[in-house]
């Protein structure tokens, strides 16, 4: 019997199905992949770096305030020195009250005069004895001088000189300096002169290191001397050379026993003028100088002319000089 032959249109190819499972198992898994990558789920994928925290801004540190400029237009001038006041010598220094009975002189010089024409007649109206020690140069030195000499008032030259830590302590322009040579020291105490005719001594303003200096103290001296004028030693400094060194040159000459007026205040002036009056009944006669402050012109208001009764003679400087 005859065997019947295969329809082959109607036959499947072996593993098509097969194939066809595994191409949808593929895309099916792809798919899923793909969601699992682009879903929001909130969380930082681990391959990223974390992120790095900022500091907040920081603030700007302030400046510091800027350096003043001290020009010469703001710059504040040095005081005037105030000189300290030197020991006594030992048989000059008072101890306990005035001595009974006993009288003295005492000679008032008022220094740094030439300033102010009022302040020469607030000083006259005292009615006393009192030496206007003038400095050439000041405002009204000139005016201050003509009026001394019409009222019997006796004066002298003020000599401007160097004092320790110049040029960082002020002194006039005119001033008597270390540097100088002797021709030219001679020549501007000669101007001074010429310009205060009617002075018949002069003592030093500072110059608490000019007087050290013996050299250019004997130009001064010699000069003074040649025009026939004292000296008196303010004693700027306890190692000055100027009554010494006057006295070798047979000269007349005085130094200063007490300052008045260190500190501006009443109380303080009195009781410096109490110690001058000791020392005056002690030795005899005491020089003392002041400065034309208001304290001071007070001060001596209300004391000076009461001093007659404590056996005190107010003299002129010239009169304490030998």
């Amino acid at each position: 019997m005859a065997q019947k032959p295969t329809n082959t249109r109607n036959s499947k190819k072996p593993g098509g199905s097969r194939y066809a499972a595994l191409a949808l198992v593929a895309v099916i898994l792809l798919a899923v992949g793909a969601y699992l990558l682009i879903r929001p789920t909130g969380k930082v994928p681990s391959s990223l770096p974390p992120t790095v925290q900022q500091p907040p801004p920081s603030q700007p540190k302030p400046r510091p305030p800027a350096a003043q400029n001290y020009s010469a237009s703001n710059k504040v001038q040095p005081p005037l020195r105030q000189y300290p006041e030197p020991a006594l010598l030992p048989e000059e220094t008072p101890s306990g009250p005035e001595p009974a009975g006993r009288s003295g002189r005492l000679a008032i010089i008022i220094d740094d005069m030439g300033s102010s024409l009022q302040e020469a007649r607030s000083l006259a109206g005292i009615g006393v004895p009192l030496t206007f020690s003038i400095i050439p140069g000041l405002h009204s030195y000139r005016e201050v001088a003509a009026f001394a000499a019409a009222n019997g008032i006796e004066t002298m030259i003020h000599i401007p000189m160097q004092p320790k830590g110049w040029p960082g302590q002020r002194l006039e322009a005119n001033g008597l300096l270390v540097s100088m040579d002797d021709a030219a020291v001679s020549e501007r105490l000669e101007g001074f002169m010429r310009t205060l005719p009617k002075a018949v001594g002069a003592n030093n303003h500072m110059g608490s290191e000019f007087t050290e200096h013996e050299d250019r103290m004997r130009v001064v001296l010699n000069t003074l001397k040649g025009k026939g004028l004292f000296f008196v030693d303010s004693v700027t400094s306890p190692r000055s050379v100027g009554m010494r060194l006057a006295r070798e040159l047979d000269m007349k000459t005085g130094r200063r026993g007490v300052f008045l007026d260190n500190e501006q205040d009443g109380a303080y002036i009195r009781g410096q003028l109490d110690q001058a009056l000791r020392l005056a009944k002690k030795t005899g006669g005491v020089i003392a100088i002041c400065h034309p402050h208001p304290a001071t012109i007070r001060t001596l208001e209300a004391a000076l002319p009461g001093l007659a009764k404590q056996g005190i003679t107010l003299v002129p400087a010239s009169e304490l000089v030998r």
